[in-house]
């Protein structure tokens, strides 16, 4: 087993074995902090759903307000007129065949894909590739649509996909550590309620187990789910 750096154990040792609310949680996030660089903050949700259900699965998408601190590299697969449509909204990559053909031979340096429905018939046989980093576009997250210059400009003003893992869990990022309080725990609230208005109509017992936020180097912060809740009521 590893041992924790001096830092860390003193960053860990700040974090009292309790339930904080929102606010409290992103102050003391901010407090502890020790890294050298922009830490990404991230809140995780453990869910009482069983993914390997398909009604039972959690996924979704959420606008921060306040972005995710840094730009999102989108590649945009389309074709005729979309493709200057997708261009004029910002997209870094767009094309037709030629993208597929360059992803299905392993390119992947990009954050969010998107597609036109027409394109799909191809784009399938990217599922291999994309599926498992995340990347494959999909209407249900809104990544599969003929309106792409709206799609790709949600994804650079700080769209994020989130979905519940094998394990139950969420995990998804809400911006940067040097974001000032009132911005994280805005971002933090907005992400958290969209994974509970994402509540299957099958979800049996309790949904959310528990709520935690933490940034790249720190300890996990405990929220108090039930003010949070209260806020997305």
């Amino acid at each position: 087993m590893s041992k924790r750096g001096k830092k860390y154990t003193k960053a860990a040792a700040a974090v009292e074995q309790k339930v904080y609310s929102l606010e409290e949680a992103v102050a003391l996030l901010k407090k502890i902090g020790y890294a050298k660089f922009d830490e990404t903050v991230e809140v995780a949700v453990r869910l009482g759903v069983d993914p390997k259900h398909a009604d039972q699965m959690v996924r979704g998408t959420v606008i921060l307000p306040n972005g995710l601190g840094r730009s999102k590299k989108v590649v945009a697969i389309a074709s005729g007129e979309k493709v200057k449509e997708a261009r004029d909204a910002g997209a870094d990559e767009v094309g037709g065949d030629d993208i597929i053909e360059r992803i299905a031979g392993g390119w992947t340096d990009f954050d969010a894909a998107v597609a036109t429905p027409d394109m799909m018939r191809s784009v399938g046989k990217l599922g291999k590739v994309l599926g498992p980093r995340g990347l494959m576009p999909n209407p249900k997250t809104g990544t599969v649509t003929f309106d792409i210059g709206k799609a790709i400009k949600e994804i650079k003003a700080g769209k994020v996909e989130f979905r519940v893992d094998k394990t139950g869990i969420v995990h998804a990022p809400c911006g940067k550590i040097r974001f000032d309080e009132p911005k994280l725990y805005e971002n933090a609230k907005a992400l958290i309620e969209a994974v509970l208005r994402a509540k299957p109509t099958t979800s049996k017992g309790k949904y959310v187990k528990s709520i935690s936020i933490s940034s790249t180097m720190s300890p996990a912060i405990r929220v108090d789910e039930g003010s949070v809740e209260a806020h997305a009521s």
